[in-house]
């Protein structure tokens, strides 16, 4: 049987791939596309579900959900299809509960938690050795950081272990690791925490739901819209659901594109899939070893994200925002929740289980799992949780052809010896997805601007003269087509405002006073004392 012959075949229907697709079709209308999706829908790690609610039924989302100001390439395509976006409710208390079951649980409605003096001081100093880190760090090529291979030969928890002494700091830092990528902060290598931070504008526009963070807004009718829409655009013929792709080979002048069931000929492949998962496909002739290695040792991440439906949102009626961040020693089965009202008013709250957490709480039964979870609300906001009109979650461990969600991690030494190879073509094969990108990598944007880039790869072989001279350059140095540049709120450099900054002081002075009481605290105090006011002397300046 003749294979069938296209211009152009991507692997993975989620919004990098179809992403590509559209600007493919743009550039040039002639050309044959064909997407192949293992999975039965399109989306990829986005998926919008209807679930009972208090006005009958609504949509939320099961996988990515928020988009922020600063993250231009989603935010132009939700332009370009016409859906529209609404803003995440993060007005008033927060809980918090770190420290162990018998810990109190403290409210706090600022960016940083209600922490005792001596926690604050060790945060603070925390987050600007962060901030100045990720200043330094040269995103597209993470080994021209300055001490590029000390900060990749470490983990963020031995980074943190050397440079906090609280232990209400690691278990701080232990909750973002849970809440930013599904995994603890041992699995994953220093450098690349600070060059992921570093593509988002910083540590905190990473946890934030505030103007320009990665929480601030959400899409009316949910994210899987994006997906859908383009697929209509590109046409729904030339995506093939349930067409997992098992192997590629390629000469010099073709591709072959093998599934279960077909094999394709095309001029050009774009493979948008997990990393992880792209490394199951075989190739032939083989990858270079580079790139072998590297998608060998990028694990991803483990949630179960949960939305919980009622009949009235009781904790706005009560002055609490819906955001609970609880630690992986409490009893607590989730790291963090959130507001999950649709933009049609109907209540819910929406949480993720990860991590440590997903790893212990994934293997019990669908019914003890929810009872803690309902449980810990009921400890947090009342008793009003419990009257609940509906339960449901999603493992994206147990999701076919992802295996994990959020993010596929790279663990210590591979940014400085195999990065290059994560965005290098491999012959006719070129490669997206949201890890390939150099601006708010592991998101939605990240994806839209990864599949973009690598369509623009493609059409400077296929058709060069389509692109503009710039696009022709950014092609010819490897760089990623850029979107317009991001416009952070003030500066993204400064996580404290200038008031924030001298209660931070005045906090300091009082964390100071307190372990001077302590034995031998005075030399540790005088030395974190002169790292944070020398650094605060500096950071001012930059206000």
């Amino acid at each position: 049987m003749t294979a069938e012959i296209w211009d152009v075949i991507i692997v993975g229907a989620g919004l990098s791939g179809l992403s590509a697709a559209h600007l493919l079709r743009k550039r040039d209308a002639k050309l044959k596309i064909l997407i192949l999706e293992g999975k039965d829908r399109v989306g990829g790690r986005t998926v919008s579900t209807e679930i009972p609610a208090a006005n009958g039924v609504d949509r939320w989302d099961f996988g990515g959900q928020w988009v922020g100001s600063t993250q231009t390439h989603v935010l132009e395509l939700i332009k370009e299809l016409g859906l529209e976006t609404y803003p995440q409710f993060n007005i008033g208390k927060k809980v918090h509960h770190m420290g162990g079951p018998g810990a109190r649980v403290r409210t706090y409605r600022t960016s940083i938690p209600a922490l005792s003096p001596t926690v604050l001081m060790d945060l603070t100093q925390f987050l600007w050795k962060i901030d100045r880190l990720c200043a330094t760090v040269c995103v597209k090529d993470p080994s021209k950081t300055p001490n590029a291979v000390e900060l990749d030969s470490m983990t963020l928890h031995s980074y943190t272990e050397q440079h906090g002494w609280t232990a209400e700091l690691r278990e701080e830092i232990g909750l973002c690791s849970r809440i930013v990528f599904g995994m603890e902060p041992s699995q994953m290598s220093f450098l690349f925490f600070l060059m992921y931070a570093a593509a988002a504008g910083g540590l905190l526009p990473l946890l934030e739901s505030t103007a320009g963070c990665a929480q601030e807004f959400k899409i009316k009718g949910g994210t899987q819209q994006l997906s859908e829409c383009l697929a209509e655009r590109v046409g729904w013929k030339n995506v093939r659901l349930g067409s997992a792709v098992t192997a590629i080979w390629q000469d010099a002048e073709w591709a072959r594109v093998t599934t279960a069931t077909a094999t394709f000929l095309c001029r050009a492949v774009i493979v948008t899939c997990p990393p992880h998962l792209a490394a199951k496909i075989h190739y032939e002739p083989a990858l270079p070893s580079q790139r072998e290695f590297l998608t060998q040792n990028m694990p991803v991440g483990h949630m179960i994200k949960f939305i919980i439906t009622y009949q009235t949102a009781f904790w706005r009626e009560k002055g609490f925002s819906g955001e609970i961040v609880a630690g992986s020693s409490t009893d607590c089965p989730f790291c963090v929740t959130f507001d999950a009202t649709s933009a049609g008013g109907n209540a819910a709250l929406v949480g993720f289980i990860a991590g440590q957490q997903a790893s212990q709480w994934s293997s019990k039964e669908d019914g003890e799992r929810r009872k803690a979870v309902l449980s810990s609300l009921v400890k947090y906001l009342g008793p009003e949780a419990a009257s609940f009109i509906h339960y449901e979650e999603k493992d994206w461990a147990k999701e076919d052809y992802s295996g994990g969600c959020p993010v596929n991690v790279m663990t210590p030494g591979l940014l400085t010896y195999y990065h290059p190879s994560l965005r290098k073509p491999c012959g006719r094969i070129h490669w997206a997805g949201t890890e390939t990108a150099t601006q708010w990598c592991g998101y939605m944007s990240g994806a839209v601007q990864a599949g973009q880039r690598a369509a623009l790869e493609v059409l400077a072989e296929l058709c060069p003269m389509i692109l503009t001279q710039e696009e022709q350059e950014a092609v010819r140095l490897g760089q990623t087509a850029e979107g317009p540049a991001q416009k952070t709120p003030s500066s993204k450099r400064k996580y404290l405002s200038s008031n924030k900054a001298v209660v931070i002081a005045a906090l300091t002075i009082g964390a100071a006073l307190l372990l001077a009481q302590r034995e031998n605290a005075l030399i540790k105090v005088k030395m974190y004392l002169t790292n944070i006011f020398s650094t605060t002397k500096c950071n001012i300046f930059l206000l």
